[in-house]
């Protein structure tokens, strides 16, 4: 390897090394696993699949380990609540074997029940938690669909039409590889000179190739390209949301996601031309377009992915361009965001539940919420879908979730990871993005059945 090829690799691994960190740190998709401590407090379920008919009992064992052993003779304290609400059921128990059993009760409406365990071990607090689905397949919104939803997203596809998307490309040298050119791109939307930023990643050898939209989590952040998968054949083109360049110091994504972007998604809730996610959504629609105006694109197969808040997008995007063909969707925030005003857990970003409610459930600002719900638009889906989360999500929270997901009727395929929470095992991944690859890359006949 000679000085120029080291001094790229470096910088290759700098900027790999600031987006996973700006990621991790900002929950953009929350896709590694939570930092492991030394103690761990296991609770789950006594169902294999963590799963309960309507009045049926659950019982979660717990097991307090520390250095993969199990420890005996520590002081439990244990409650027990429909996830998001306040306790039902609290105690404490000396752990006198390996493992401790507690009686969680029953649901007698569709939901999930958790179960939360701490510990004191060596003045030091740990804590774990399992939750129980009760038949989630039967959860249903309680978001309703305005009236004027569709007329609502067609004028507003028109106005962002509307609007020159004058694109803009740089190639980054230090981030090709020999396979793979890079650029730093932008173009209009919404309004002229608002700008979309993003990563296009594009196989360097001459030919039509098929496309791959990564829709970004929530959070302020630069973004390095999903160059894996272009080097497999498959046009990538990774956006931001935020109207930010992907390459500034990462400083200054922190200065702004703790300033003048600190909690964008509370922006303009009364007003529903005026609030953030018209031009996010919007955005997400205009990339799109942004791909089909790319030479080296075959013109017509294209797919869309994220996880939380790209979760949304990516079903949202779905919807608002029928062109796409498939999806992939991680743990997706933004459904059923008025669960809260019913006695449940709603979506991210939870503007309803009580700390908020005093602020936020309004009727000008619930009535917004309807028209940006992802909920409204996963009853418009018609692509198919493959979708992945877990039960013990507490940002994305599974009953919210499955109040979008129960609604779909376009062929669906949902991996579960039960004890998962919001981040992904590499199973998942592998799964997802296997069988996106295999869809772009292939004939496309291996469909959702």
């Amino acid at each position: 390897m000679n000085e120029k090829e080291t001094v790229m690799r470096k910088a290759r691994l700098l900027h790999c090394w600031m987006s996973i960190v700006l990621g991790l740190s900002l929950g953009a998709s929350a896709s590694a696993q939570p930092v492991q401590t030394m103690v761990q407090v296991i609770v789950a379920p006594d169902h294999a699949d963590w799963v309960y008919k309507l009045g049926e009992k659950v019982k979660f064992g717990i097991t307090v380990l520390r250095w993969g052993n199990p420890l005996r003779d520590v002081v439990i304290r244990y409650e027990v609540m429909p996830e998001k609400m306040e306790p039902v059921k609290t105690g404490t128990l000396e752990l006198k074997e390996s493992r401790a059993a507690i009686d969680g009760g029953t649901m007698k409406s569709p939901g999930f029940l958790q179960c939360r365990a701490r510990v004191t071990v060596d003045g030091r607090e740990y804590s774990g938690f399992g939750t129980a689905a009760f038949e989630p397949e039967k959860i249903q919104p309680t978001t309703d669909m305005p009236k004027d939803f569709i007329e609502f997203w067609e004028k507003a596809k028109a106005e962002a039409a509307r609007i020159p998307m004058d694109p803009r490309m740089s190639l980054l040298p230090e981030r090709c590889t020999e396979t793979v050119d890079v650029y730093h791109v932008s173009f209009q939307h919404y309004r002229e000179k608002s700008r979309i930023y993003g990563i296009l990643c594009l196989p360097k050898k001459e030919g039509k190739y098929p496309a791959l939209l990564r829709v970004p989590g929530a959070g302020v952040r630069g973004y390095a390209g999903d160059i894996q998968t272009a080097q497999k054949g498959i046009i990538t083109l990774q956006i931001g949301v935020n109207g930010l360049p992907m390459t500034m110091d990462p400083g200054v994504y922190w200065d702004l996601y703790y300033g003048g972007l600190n909690e964008y998604w509370l922006y303009d809730l009364d007003n529903k031309d005026r609030y953030y996610y018209r031009r996010v959504y919007t955005a997400c629609a205009r990339a799109v377009d942004f791909i089909f105006s790319l030479p080296r694109f075959d013109g017509s197969r294209i797919a869309v992915a994220g996880g939380s808040q790209g979760g949304a997008l990516s079903i949202v995007t779905a919807v608002l361009d029928p062109r796409i063909k498939w999806l992939a969707c991680y743990f997706p925030a933004l459904c059923d965001l008025t669960g809260y005003l019913h006695g449940r857990a709603g979506g991210w970003p939870h503007m309803f539940d009580k700390a908020n409610a005093p602020y936020h459930a309004k009727n000008d600002k619930i009535e917004t919420s309807k028209y940006y719900d992802v909920v409204n638009f996963a009853r418009l889906l018609k692509v198919p879908g493959y979708y992945s989360w877990g039960f013990n999500d507490v940002t994305c929270p599974p009953t919210s979730i499955y109040a979008a997901y129960n609604v779909i009727r376009a062929p669906k395929r949902l991996f579960l990871a039960q004890d998962t929470g919001h981040w992904t095992y590499p199973e998942q991944a592998e799964n997802l993005d296997g069988w996106l690859t295999n869809m772009l890359a292939g004939d496309g006949s291996r469909e959702i059945r």
